[in-house]
């Protein structure tokens, strides 16, 4: 699976980050971003919850 925020979409409400910090985190100018090596990978259900909590549906997950 694969993980990716849209920053043209991020509005950097950080709420991926609050979820899911072992997967987001924010650059910084406060957008969100996937961490490092987290692109890729199982997603878990904090995964899923952090996609639901975006305010703009930046967040992406292909499977």
């Amino acid at each position: 699976m694969r993980i990716s925020v849209d920053t043209g979409v991020c509005i950097g409400a950080g709420q991926c980050a609050l979820v899911a910090p072992e997967v987001f985190t924010q650059d910084e100018d406060g957008f969100s971003m996937v961490l490092p090596g987290r692109e890729e990978g199982p997603v878990g259900p904090l995964v899923r919850e952090a996609v639901r909590a975006c305010p703009v549906q930046a967040i992406t997950v292909n499977e």
